[in-house]
């Protein structure tokens, strides 16, 4: 009979402590890390604030309106579309 060893801690406990041991040896990697958090805070917070404005609250006025006006842009067929009769093959 295989005797089971109790003693190994669980995989995830396992895996958190590889990662924590990996990130504490690093030295570029510090770096590295800064710099692409520091890329991500300006491409979602700096980039949107001033080039995404939010259009649906500036031109409608209740979720009722901006709602319709979703929904009419998503099923809306394209323009120079014609819609093929049915049984025919496109």
């Amino acid at each position: 009979m295989i005797a089971q060893r109790t003693d190994h801690p669980w995989l995830m406990t396992r895996i958190y402590r590889f990662y924590r041991d990996g990130f504490r040896q690093m030295t570029v990697g510090r770096a590295l890390w800064k710099i692409i958090f520091i890329k991500l805070f300006v491409m979602f917070a700096v980039l949107k604030a001033f080039f995404f404005p939010n259009f649906l609250a500036t031109q409608f006025a209740t979720d009722a309106q901006r709602a319709d006006y979703v929904i009419e842009q998503l099923t809306r067929s394209a323009p120079g579309y014609v819609q093929p009769i049915k049984g025919e093959y496109p």
